[in-house]
């Protein structure tokens, strides 16, 4: 299988700069030699254009820049949707989670896929629920039809890309009131840090993958890198102690690569002035490495 890897350098969903230079941090923390030391074959596409912060304008408090990633969500949509209609894996490097609106909406163009958020946060608000205005705090409720129609349609009228109820998120321990209220109006599976901790990662995955996986054509990763307690991950904008340990994260992509069912994986909000000697971006490669098959033993 080829992965083509694709970087989306935005921060303007973000309230904290710096995740905009998460996709070199990822590339730089020898990314390719890794993949291809799995026996994949690689083709980088480099960066989808995203305009620096300075040249937007905040028009709607609660949709900050929302002109600026409108455009940006169609770029990364169109790259995706290409990659996964050649048969190849997309691996989108992020930048802030906001990139998910057009990177999610890409794979299920014609296929019906169940997602994955591992993330210490829901991002399923909309404007009415949102109390920062931060777009990184929307994205999945905009895949699920919620929120500000710009940001669910992107481009063109369709129902809701993807159906709530195929939908598991994991890890989350930081949700907004309202957000919690649309996450249960909605439907979505939602196993927190207190059902890991109870439960254990691997029961929580194995309930989350039957549900999402049940008639869909493949499976989609979207995985923050502040899903792990800022200890093991300090280069992330919005840390919530408390998160998933650095074996826990590995078991979920671990967990998720047995299904054999993954077509793409996003990989976000790494940011690198914030990093101890870019230890979160070299996590994040050793992530993508067990979402993409490799075992400490009998996988590589």
């Amino acid at each position: 299988m080829q992965i083509d890897i694709i970087g989306v350098p935005i921060d303007l969903g973000a309230d904290r700069r710096g995740v905009d230079m998460g996709p070199s941090a990822i590339r730089y923390a020898h990314l390719h030699q890794k993949l291809r030391d799995l026996g994949y074959t690689l083709e980088d596409k480099g960066n989808i254009e995203v305009p620096i912060q300075e040249t937007c304008a905040i028009t709607d408090p609660r949709l900050k820049y929302i002109d600026c990633i409108i455009p940006m969500g169609r770029r990364v949509a169109g790259a995706v949707a290409t990659s996964v209609q050649a048969g190849r894996f997309p691996l989108v490097l992020g930048g802030d989670h906001s990139l998910s609106v057009g990177s999610i909406r890409g794979a299920a163009k014609h296929r019906k896929l169940g997602v994955i958020w591992v993330d210490a946060h829901a991002d399923f608000n909309i404007p009415e629920t949102t109390p920062s205005g931060n777009i990184h705090g929307m994205p999945l409720a905009a895949l699920c039809g919620l929120g500000d129609p710009r940001l669910v349609s992107l481009w063109e009228e369709t129902p809701p890309v993807i159906d709530p109820k195929r939908v598991a998120v994991i890890g989350a321990r930081d949700l907004d009131p309202g957000e919690k209220r649309n996450l249960r109006e909605a439907g979505v599976m939602v196993q927190s840090m207190e059902q890991v901790d109870r439960s254990g990662m691997v029961a929580a995955l194995e309930k989350a993958i039957h549900r999402v996986s049940r008639d869909v054509d493949g499976i989609y990763l979207s995985f923050d890198m502040d899903a792990l307690d800022p200890r093991h991950a300090p280069g992330v904008g919005t840390p919530v102690p408390g998160g998933l340990t650095f074996r826990e994260a590995h078991l979920a992509c671990e967990v998720v690569a047995e299904t054999g069912k993954l077509i793409g994986m996003d990989m976000v909000e790494v940011n690198p002035i914030l990093d101890v000697q870019n230890q979160t971006a070299i996590h994040a490669v050793e992530f993508i490495r067990s979402a993409l098959g490799s075992r400490v033993w009998g996988g590589d």
